[in-house]
């Protein structure tokens, strides 16, 4: 208790001095009565105001930066996001380039003349259920039942154009059947369309010998239309057994990967003799 009323007093009596010597020191300026005591007093305080600006100066620095830091983390967020477009575009066209370069061996190797083609739209249309638009259309030259190949193989024939685009029925659509033949021993078949990833093969002779692993490819169609020959179609899977039938049926995987379809060419002219099996990717060593 006494040691609250002797701080109490002790506090009132510095106010008093304090109003007093502002009251002083504003009358008198520099020259007043109390500039010795105010130069003691700045001697007495100066370094504890200095300790206390050194203190509060780093603070303020941190306030004060933090828009300009804000602002440059900013900046770098948007040289980021641009970097990874700019790869991400990169990737794209290495991967686009990849395809072409596949595209133009196959149609080499083949003697096909294609014409280059985007997918710009995949799914039903014109009551097929597996159906692809490219952007390519008559005033490219394409017109109905043109084969349609990428670098891996048959992707489909045309259905039907417009100026500017054109509707491919992809191989694996349902009703699509395409006349082929098998590599080596030349056996006719028919590969249709299942609506999955594989494709159903009738071979014409149910005596034939079909193995797994044996490779496919189109018979080819008069003049070319809709199919050409000699463009791959795929592998043999599994080999059912059916006995009293007039047909062997075999699955076929086919070298086409339906669902993810980017670059593909359209065959405008066939070549002008079979290329048999030339076009199939040479067999793996051993």
């Amino acid at each position: 208790m006494r040691d609250s009323r002797r701080t109490r007093l002790v506090l009132a009596v510095l106010l008093l001095v304090s109003f007093t010597l502002v009251t002083l020191d504003i009358r008198g300026g520099d020259d007043g009565p109390v500039s010795g005591l105010r130069s003691a007093v700045g001697t007495l305080f100066g370094p504890v105001q200095r300790a206390a600006a050194a203190v509060v100066r780093p603070i303020s620095g941190v306030v004060n930066n933090f828009g300009h830091n804000k602002a440059e983390v900013d900046k770098l967020k948007k040289e980021n996001d641009a970097l990874k477009l700019q790869l991400r575009t990169s990737e794209l066209e290495r991967k686009r380039a990849a395809e072409l370069d596949s595209l133009l061996k196959i149609a080499g190797v083949g003697q096909y003349r294609v014409l280059p083609a985007q997918i710009i739209a995949i799914g039903s249309a014109q009551g097929f259920a597996f159906t692809a638009t490219i952007d390519a259309g008559s005033r490219d030259g394409l017109k109905p039942d043109m084969t349609v190949i990428n670098g891996d193989g048959l992707v489909g024939r045309i259905k039907s154009v417009s100026d500017s685009t054109a509707t491919v029925v992809l191989a694996n659509d349902p009703t699509s059947s395409v006349g082929a033949r098998l590599e080596g021993n030349m056996e006719l078949a028919i590969a249709t369309g299942q609506g999955k990833a594989d494709l159903e093969l009738q071979v014409y002779n149910p005596q034939a010998v079909v193995a797994k692993g044996a490779r496919v490819v189109t018979f080819g169609s008069k003049n070319g239309s809709p199919f050409v020959p000699g463009v791959p179609i795929g592998e043999v899977q599994t080999v059912r057994n059916t006995p009293g039938q007039l047909t062997r049926v075999a699955t076929v995987k086919p070298y086409v990967n339906f669902t993810s379809l980017d670059l593909v060419g359209v065959v405008v002219e066939p070549p002008r003799q079979d290329p048999r099996d030339s076009v199939l990717p040479p067999k793996p060593a051993g």
